[in-house]
């Protein structure tokens, strides 16, 4: 089930620790549930947005056919909201910025 949907950004020189810094935020949440805490379990689902085109990334539709093939991100997002425990699903767009994907992440993410 979603209740919220946010989108962060962690930006830094390559090698500066960003992704060792989400990935040990989601392992101390974990912990701490495991523990008996008050705080949600987290699974990741990491990528590198750049390492595929934009329409394995986000789907396309085959003018010829009038079909539409999802891409990888609806088929996470997907699964993401059909979880039915109360873990925290991260989609994790580990890579360069990209100012084509980026746009469409925003619009993606906007209500």
């Amino acid at each position: 089930m979603v209740l919220e949907r946010h989108g962060v950004m962690v930006c830094g020189e390559t090698g500066s620790g960003k992704t060792v810094g989400i990935h040990a935020l989601k392992q101390a949440l974990t912990v701490c549930k495991e523990r008996g805490e008050n705080f949600p379990a987290v699974k990741c689902y990491t990528m590198n947005p750049k390492s595929i085109l934009s329409s394995q990334l986000y789907g396309n539709f085959d003018e010829n056919t009038h079909e539409w093939s999802d891409g990888i991100l609806p088929v996470l997002y997907r699964a993401a909201a059909r979880d039915p425990s109360s873990d925290r699903n991260w989609v994790i767009f580990d890579g360069p910025v990209d100012a084509v994907w980026i746009e469409n992440m925003n619009t993606v993410l906007d209500d």
